[in-house]
C-alpha cells in the first residue's frame, strides 16, 4: 500500500505510557496519530484518585530506570528536566517486622550494609555486598539483550554472553527460584522477606519466580525518584509533548472494534459507531482482551490469550486522609507479615487475600526528611497483594471490610495505629482493576513470571495481524513504568520499519533515535 499524497496514519487506543510513549515517537517520524483513552484522562494505571480534595497517587508512586525518560524526551526534543520536577530519595523504604524490629534501605550501598550490619549482624551485611554485586552483574548481563532489545530470544540472550552462550546463560540465575537464590546471601529470614518482595514489583512471587529478578533491588539501587505533582505528572508531561508534535487526544473515546479486511488492519470503531481508518493500529492494553475478542474476532486470532492462571497478583488498595500514630513515617514503608510462604499460597493457590498480608504504606507527604505533625490528617497509600480474580463474585463488601481490619491490624503489630476516615478514602480492589483494564481479571502486571522462559514468551510488539501491534505491561519487556513506556518505543518501531517498507513512505529517521541508550550505557556513561 503506498500513501501518495499524504502521511500514513496511526490510532493508538489506550493513554497508558506505553501508548504515550508510542505516538511520541510515530508523530515526530511523520506519521499522524490519533491517541483514543476510554477514561476521563490519560495515564492508565499511572492514576491519580482525589479524595478530601486533595489528589492521591493511586497506582505507581515512585520512578527508575530514568534513563528511559531522558531518551524518550530528548528524542521528542525537549528534556525530562524541562518537563517535570524529580526529587532523589536517599531512603528507599523503611521496613518493619512484628517483633518492632526496623530497617531503613539506603541510596547508597554502604549505608545500607551499615545499617544491616546494625540490624542483624557483620555476616549479614558481607551478605548483602555480595547479593548486590550478584545483581549487578545479572543486570548488566541482560540490560542489553533483553531489556534493550524490541523482541529477545533465547538464542540472542546466549550469544549475548559471549564464549560459552548456553553454559554462561546459568550466570543470569534464572534455574532457581528468588527465595532460593536468597538463601545463599542471608541466613535472616527477615532480609530474605525484604528482599524477596522485589518480585512483587513484577507481579510475581518469590517463592516460584526464576532469580533472575533480584535484578529489581539493583534498579532501585540505581536510583529512585518523586514526581513534584504525583506520577500522574508524568503522564500529562508525555500527553503534552505529544500534543506539541502534533498527536491528537481524544479521552472518553471508548474502541468497540479493530477492523480489518483482506488480513490487514483497516481502523477502528468507537462505541457510539464513529469509524476511524488507520494504516497501523496500536493496542496499549492487556493484550488477554485481544486474545478475548473483545475489539472484534480478527484481533482474536492476532494474538494467543494468556491464560487466567497465568495472570500477575492484583491489589486492595486505601486512598486516604487518615492519622497516623507510631515510630515516623518516611515516604515509603512495608510492613511484613509473619508467614510468608502462607502469604502467597492463600493468593496463588486460595485466590484469596491472606489473613495477615504485608502491608506497603506510601505517606505521600512525606519525604525520606521531612516528617509533618503525627497529628495532622495526611494522605496516604495502602495496598496489599490480591489474587487476579476481579468481576468473578469475589470482593465483596464485607470480604473487604475484613480484608482492611485485617490490614489495620497488621500495621498496628508493627507499630502504627492508622485512623482513616471513610468519608476521605477510596477503596480500589481487583473488581474495579479488572472494570477499568478489560480482560485483566484485575491482574496488574500482565501474566506473572514464574519460570525462566516466561519473560521470553511475552507477546513482542508485532501480531499476526499485518498493522495490528501491542504496547504496555503485558507485553515485552513487562510490567512497571519504564518497561511499559519502552515497549511503546519499541511498537513505535515496528511500525516505521514495516510502513517504510511500503513503496511511498519514508520515516524522518528510526523510532527510538540514537538517545534510546541501552542500560548498561546508560548507567555507567
Amino acid at each position: 500500500m503506498a500513501f501518495p499524497g499524504r502521511s500514513p496514519r496511526a490510532v493508538v487506543i489506550g493513554g497508558g505510557v506505553g501508548g504515550l510513549a508510542c505516538a511520541i515517537d510515530l508523530q515526530r517520524r511523520g506519521v499522524e496519530v490519533r491517541l483514543l483513552e476510554r477514561a476521563a484522562a490519560v495515564g492508565g494505571k499511572m492514576r491519580q484518585v482525589r479524595v478530601g480534595g486533595q489528589g492521591i497517587d493511586a497506582g505507581p508512586t515512585v520512578l527508575t530506570m530514568r534513563w528511559v525518560f531522558e531518551g524518550l524526551f530528548a528524542d521528542a526534543g525537549t528534556s525530562l528536566a524541562e518537563q517535570v520536577g524529580l526529587g532523589a530519595l536517599e531512603v528507599l523504604a523503611r521496613h518493619a517486622w512484628q517483633d518492632g524490629s526496623r530497617l531503613d534501605l539506603f541510596a547508597d550501598q554502604e549505608r545500607t550494609a551499615a545499617a544491616i550490619a546494625e540490624f542483624a549482624g557483620a555476616a549479614e551485611a558481607r551478605g548483602f555486598r555480595r547479593f548486590s554485586a550478584h545483581t549487578e552483574a545479572i543486570y548488566r548481563q541482560v540490560s542489553e539483550p533483553f531489556i534493550g532489545a524490541a523482541r529477545p530470544t533465547l538464542p540472542s540472550l546466549a550469544a549475548s554472553l559471549g564464549f560459552g552462550g548456553l553454559r554462561n546463560i546459568f550466570k543470569i540465575d534464572f534455574h532457581r527460584s528468588m527465595w532460593k537464590a536468597l538463601g545463599d546471601f542471608f541466613k535472616d529470614p527477615r532480609l530474605r522477606q525484604l528482599f524477596g518482595r522485589y518480585a512483587t514489583y513484577y507481579g510475581s512471587d518469590p517463592f516460584t519466580a526464576p532469580a533472575t529478578l533480584n535484578l529489581i533491588a539493583h534498579v532501585e539501587q540505581l536510583g529512585v525518584w518523586t514526581v513534584d505533582g504525583g506520577m500522574l505528572a508524568m503522564a500529562t508531561a508525555m500527553a503534552r509533548v505529544a500534543t506539541q508534535l502534533g498527536v491528537e487526544i481524544r479521552c472518553g473515546a471508548e474502541v468497540s472494534e479493530i477492523t480489518s479486511h483482506g488480513g490487514k488492519v483497516r481502523g477502528v470503531v468507537l462505541a457510539d459507531g464513529t469509524a476511524i481508518a488507520a494504516d497501523a493500529v496500536i493496542f496499549n492494553g492487556d493484550v488477554a482482551a485481544l486474545g478475548e475478542g473483545r475489539l472484534g474476532p480478527a484481533c482474536a486470532g492476532a494474538v494467543k490469550a494468556p491464560q487466567p492462571a497465568r495472570r500477575s497478583l492484583s491489589a486492595v488498595t486505601w486512598a486516604s486522609l487518615a492519622r497516623v500514630r507510631g515510630w515516623p513515617l518516611l515516604r515509603h514503608n512495608v510492613c511484613f507479615s509473619r508467614d510468608y510462604a502462607g502469604e502467597f499460597t492463600a493468593l496463588a493457590r486460595d485466590g484469596r487475600v491472606p489473613d495477615e498480608p504485608t502491608v506497603y504504606l506510601c505517606a505521600q507527604d512525606r519525604s525520606d526528611r521531612a516528617e509533618p505533625a503525627a497529628e495532622d490528617p495526611q494522605r496516604i497509600l495502602i495496598l496489599i497483594n490480591a489474587p487476579p480474580r476481579g468481576g468473578q463474585g469475589h470482593f465483596t463488601a464485607p470480604e473487604i471490610d475484613a480484608c482492611q481490619s485485617a490490614t489495620l491490624q497488621l500495621l498496628r503489630r508493627c507499630g502504627l495505629e492508622v485512623t482513616m476516615d471513610p468519608s476521605a478514602t477510596e477503596v480500589t480492589t481487583p473488581n474495579e482493576f479488572a472494570a477499568m483494564f478489560p480482560g485483566s481479571g484485575g491482574a496488574l502486571y500482565g501474566s506473572a513470571t514464574r519460570g525462566w522462559t516466561d519473560s521470553l514468551t511475552r507477546h513482542a510488539s508485532r501480531t499476526k495481524l499485518a498493522g495490528l501491534y501491542l504496547a504496555g505491561g503485558s507485553v515485552h519487556p513487562g510490567a512497571g513504568v519504564p518497561m511499559a513506556t519502552l515497549s511503546g518505543r519499541y511498537a513505535a518501531r515496528s511500525v516505521c520499519e514495516d510502513l517504510a517498507s511500503t513503496e511511498g513512505w519514508r520515516p524522518a529517521g528510526t523510532a527510538g533515535g540514537t538517545s534510546t541508550r541501552s542500560a548498561t550505557t546508560a548507567v555507567t556513561g
